[in-house]
């Protein structure tokens, strides 16, 4: 427990700088901007961009970033004629050593669980030690297996990792992954090795892994005629807009899949934390609906992607 007694030791920050700093976080675009930004370290984004990914105006999100400022929790740098904005690490770490300082009170037989808890590479390491009863299998549809179904496999791939497997398909799949979302994956820090565009046909042969859920996730594919998929999985639909279908700028189709991603996430989060080993069927099915009727839901049947 080294570190915690470091902790006592240093008195890293005041009651008045964590206070500052604790309220600054304690609003949802405020909070939402300094996590997009410790994603985009080190790098920092300009205002626009932040702007943008979060679906705010810039006005409004330039009062919240000097709020973050005052806070000492971003820095800013102007380069060109734009400014970009940084998270400053360390300041956010003066307030978790702070709000740890005088951790239950010296005994490391209860410090330690919540140190485990605040390391994300233990809580990996936890979870790949841990047997769990049963992995559950997973199959994200779409109609080209090139953005939305790609992005919910990596996400589950990674956010589930340990208790679910997670694959993706399409009815139509193109000939390749979309290249944006490959780099929406690799800048929010999701696995992108062997995705590629396939059949949903290779998952209804005899052979295939037994799917235990399987999910549309464009209305096209909700559509259409699946195959018969071996083991008779609960289906639900989460359909979301097809971020590859929005025209613009770069950035602003960056924006797209970032916002895909964003959905997506939400939705696979709240499956991965549902009951399933002791919730029955049909009310699970109840509950996997709810989650597709969740924020970005659409009833579109154009979409393709």
């Amino acid at each position: 427990m080294t570190l915690f007694r470091d902790f006592r030791k240093s008195g890293y920050m005041e009651n008045r700088e964590a206070v500052l700093a604790l309220a600054a976080l304690a609003q949802p675009t405020r909070l939402e901007a300094f996590r997009t930004l410790v994603r985009h370290e080190p790098e920092g984004l300009a205002a626009g961009d932040l702007a943008r990914l979060l679906e705010v105006p810039q006005n409004t999100l330039s009062a919240h970033l000097a709020i973050l400022s005052r806070a000492r929790l971003v820095s800013s740098e102007r380069h060109s004629r734009s400014i970009v904005y940084r998270a400053n690490l360390d300041e956010f770490r003066d307030v978790a050593l702070f709000l740890l300082r005088d951790c239950c009170g010296g005994r490391p037989e209860v410090c330690n669980p919540v140190v485990r808890h605040c390391n994300p590479a233990a809580r990996r390491n936890e979870r790949s030690e841990a047997v769990p009863d049963h992995i559950y299998n997973v199959l994200f549809l779409c109609t080209g297996n090139s953005a939305r179904s790609i992005l919910a496999e990596s996400i589950l791939r990674k956010d589930g990792a340990g208790r679910f497997r997670a694959f993706s398909a399409g009815s139509t799949p193109k000939g390749a992954v979309h290249p944006l979302a490959l780099r929406t994956l690799q800048s929010m820090d999701y696995p992108v090795d062997g995705m590629r565009a396939k059949s949903w046909l290779e998952f209804a042969a005899a052979d295939a892994p037994v799917m235990d859920f399987v999910f549309t996730v464009c209305d096209n594919a909700a559509g259409e005629a699946c195959p018969v998929w071996p083991g008779h999985p609960t289906t639900a639909h989460w359909g979301i807009e097809d971020p590859a279908a929005v025209e613009g700028s770069e950035l602003e189709k960056q924006a797209a899949f970032v916002t895909a991603f964003r959905y997506l996430k939400y939705r696979i989060d709240a499956f991965v934390n549902l009951p399933l080993s002791s919730i029955d069927r049909l009310s699970l099915g109840t509950r996997l609906r709810e989650i597709g009727r969740s924020d970005g839901a659409t009833s579109n049947r154009g979409d393709v992607a």
